[in-house]
């Protein structure tokens, strides 16, 4: 199996604690060359239990999200001097002409694609406005994909450990998040240290409104624009490459520093989520999970949706009977042996526990 770090930025194995090293699953189930939300691709599709098509465009993938990069990242990507970092390095630097969303900490999304993605309704997978500006629509790819940032880095459509996978890999995510604000601050600090001293370095207030440079998508004022970078401005290729070179410098300790005892919380509850995501264990309790989404199909199976939307499970119709028999009362084990002497059926450990990850069943209450 890969390990965490497979997962993300090579820039990441010189700075990211042993824990990282340990071993996940593949998420084989999210097939990306073959985009398993895509209905020209899914093969063995489920249908939606609630009658609502979630696939995908086959143009957009799941690839309607703008990245926020961090400012090392940015850097990692200007100095990757390998052909097939080309493409990205051209993106980046059209990024970096424009002006727009380009800060001494970050490359952000325009202030007009954050309001919409925020607003929009299941648009995510099925708008062309969303597409990320980095996707290579010929090859279907991503050409920053080697110092992709935490979101990219930490999402599937589906999940091998159902529910447990995505909440390791989200907890994932805030951690890689937390390294991406406390990294970009450090590089900030030690090269543009006005920068931080302004409190530039906090978030815009929720609910700012957007100026006609937002709408129309402008770089700030050439006056404001040098306010922000100060002595790097048209400099900014430059002031990336260098946020780059100091965090490559940084160790382990550097970044646990850093991270302070947020980053200690944070690894503390990714390595109990890491647990249940390798190594479930059934609860001595099961019941049907009354919040569950049922869909019955032409063919007589039952289509089964709890913990995402975009993974339903498909089961022989006879199986939901035995479903329901899982009340919580009473154990598994005395359950099963209900289901073996009345009706001459039972589902296996390993069935049992898929539909526990997915939760369609559910922990139940202490067994008599």
């Amino acid at each position: 199996m890969p390990q965490i770090l497979d997962s993300l930025p090579e820039l990441y194995r010189g700075l990211f604690p042993d824990f990282f090293r340990r071993e996940v699953p593949v998420e084989e189930k999210a097939t990306c060359n073959a985009c398993a939300m895509c209905e020209s691709s899914c093969t063995n599709a489920v249908a939606p239990v609630d009658g609502v098509s979630r696939f995908f465009r086959p143009d957009t993938k799941c690839c309607t999200y703008h990245p926020r990069l961090p400012n090392y990242l940015v850097g990692a990507i200007l100095a990757d001097t390998d052909p097939a970092m080309a493409e990205g390095r051209r993106r980046i630097g059209e990024k970096l002409t424009g002006r727009v969303g380009v800060t001494p900490q970050w490359v952000n999304p325009p202030a007009k694609y954050t309001l919409l993605y925020g607003n929009a309704n299941r648009a995510f997978g099925r708008s062309t406005s969303l597409l990320c500006p980095y996707y290579e629509r010929t090859q279907g790819n991503c050409t920053i994909w080697r110092y992709r940032e935490a979101v990219c880095s930490t999402f599937f459509c589906k999940y091998v450990a159902g529910a447990d996978g995505r909440k390791f890999w989200m907890t994932l995510k805030t951690y890689l998040s937390l390294a991406e604000i406390q990294l970009s601050r450090y590089a900030v600090l030690k090269l543009a240290p006005e920068y931080i001293h302004a409190r530039r370095d906090k978030p815009e207030p929720a609910g700012t409104l957007l100026s006609a440079d937002d709408l129309d998508e402008r770089g700030l004022p050439e006056r404001e624009y040098r306010a922000l970078w100060g002595t790097w401005a048209g400099r900014e290729a430059e002031f990336f490459l260098a946020a780059h070179s100091l965090v490559a410098q940084l160790g382990v300790a550097d970044l646990e520093r850093l991270l302070g005892l947020d980053g200690v919380i944070e690894q503390t509850v990714l390595e109990r989520l890491h647990r249940a995501a390798v190594s479930p264990t059934l609860p001595a309790t099961l019941r049907f999970n009354p919040d569950a989404t049922v869909r019955w199909l032409p063919d007589g199976s039952v289509a089964l949706g709890s913990y995402s939307e975009h993974d339903a499970v498909a089961l022989p119709g006879a199986a939901y009977a035995l479903l329901v028999e899982f009340t919580g009362k009473d154990s598994v084990l005395a359950t099963r042996q209900r289901l073996r002497e009345q009706k001459q059926a039972d589902l296996g450990e390993d069935v049992l526990l898929e539909l526990y990850r997915h939760r369609i069943l559910v922990e139940g209450a202490e067994a008599r």
